[in-house]
């Protein structure tokens, strides 16, 4: 029976990253997956990197790990990241100052620049002018998520690593090991760190363990390669979503009741063509405490398109598909980091509202951390910040 120094219980850019960098430092690691081809949110990401977003020293300091992370990634993984930068542009509502709009940013690393209407246009034609009252616009860090994922993972491999593609049903801890079931088989580890983004609060609640981690269920619709091209990625100025993270993560025994809907369901109109010609357009973020709930694919994909057509007439009716996914956040936005109190060599690696722009140096940091050095930013992101010992 092989016993690993760690098993790191899902593959998508969390996973990946962290066992990536778990092998490197020089731990024997099994990486397990439930999806032979990814759908979580990895998969259905826009891809952006928001490194100028950043509003306190220790986000800057991150972001600026992450970007220069991102730069040499694809010659370190020896596999194409689609690493670039683009503009951005925050498109303001028409019943919204653009000068209150702009100073929203103000505190950003970058503030973004307003733009008139027809400054908007010039950079972005695709826009529908009646529909905004400007916007605002800053570079923007953009990579392929799906293929960041998979060069990690192979490159993970390359290292020595072992990935096996099953569904993990739960697991149980002494303190020595840790036992992990599957849907195929029964694994052996010294220490278990959960990467599985918006499944992480459900699979910790089999295994016994109460965390504050929660989820939404998000909705895009993603084009097979088009003519068309856009010069821009497009957000709005106003993200309702991080506001529906705060307001739904309030009452943490809410989630523990199946079938709750904690909010009404929000949609920040945006779109991004990658490098292939192929256009994300979303997202719908939907709070319901099922990670298993059914969702009208037909209503939600409606009203995508409808609200993608108010501010991108041209994209509205391209042919493609809906798609849904789980995305993990913490009730402070800040991810959830280290051991779970109470269990010992349970870990976690999760909550990461946008994770592409610093999960691989908080990988590279965590994974140095476990050898025993000190690092006092991932101290800071210790879940025992939201969790009483047991």
């Amino acid at each position: 029976m092989k016993t690993y120094d760690w098993i790191v219980i899902g593959a998508g850019i969390t996973g990946a990253a962290l066992a990536y960098e778990l092998v490197k430092v020089g731990f024997s690691v099994l990486l397990l997956e439930q999806d032979t081809t990814l759908q979580n949110a990895t998969r259905y990401s826009y891809g952006g990197l928001a490194f100028w977003s950043a509003t306190t020293p220790l986000m800057r300091q991150l972001c600026d790990e992450g970007i220069a992370r991102h730069r040499i990634l694809s010659t370190e993984l020896d596999a194409e990241t689609e690493y670039r930068e683009l503009d951005l542009l925050l498109t303001i509502a028409t019943d919204t100052d653009p000068e209150v709009a702009a100073a929203f940013y103000a505190n950003c690393a970058i503030p973004p620049k307003l733009l008139s209407v027809d400054e908007a246009l010039e950079m972005e034609p695709l826009l529908n002018k009646q529909a905004i009252a400007g916007a605002l616009t800053v570079t923007h860090g953009h990579i392929n998520p799906e293929k960041t994922a998979q060069a990690y993972i192979e490159a993970f491999l390359r290292a020595g690593g072992e990935m096996e593609i099953t569904q993990v049903q739960n697991f149980t801890s002494n303190h020595s090991s840790q036992t992990i079931k599957t849907t195929t088989e029964t694994y052996h580890s010294a220490n278990i760190v959960v990467c599985a983004g918006g499944l992480s609060r459900q699979l910790l609640k089999a295994s016994g363990i109460s965390i504050k981690l929660y989820f939404t269920h998000a909705e895009m619709i993603q084009t097979p390669p088009v003519e068309m091209q856009l010069r821009t990625l497009i957000m709005p100025a106003n993200l309702q979503r991080f506001q529906l993270e705060a307001e739904s993560s309030k009452v943490d025994e809410l989630w523990n009741e199946p079938g709750n809907e904690l909010l009404a369901p929000i949609l920040d109109a945006g779109a991004i063509q990658f490098l292939d010609g192929s256009i994300r357009l979303g997202q719908i973020s939907r709070v319901l405490s099922n990670p298993y709930v059914d969702i009208d694919r037909k209503t939600s994909e409606s009203w995508l398109r409808r609200s993608i057509g108010e501010i991108l007439p041209a994209l509205s009716n391209l042919p493609g598909t809906w798609h849904h996914c789980l995305v993990a956040f913490s009730s402070d936005r800040l991810p959830l980091i280290g051991s779970i109190p109470g269990c010992q060599g349970v870990y976690l690696f999760s909550g990461f509202s946008n994770p592409l722009a610093i999960v691989p140096p908080l990988a590279q940091r965590f994974a140095n951390y476990l050898t025993g050095k000190e690092d006092k930013i991932i101290s800071l992101f210790s879940p025992v910040r939201f969790q009483s010992p047991m």
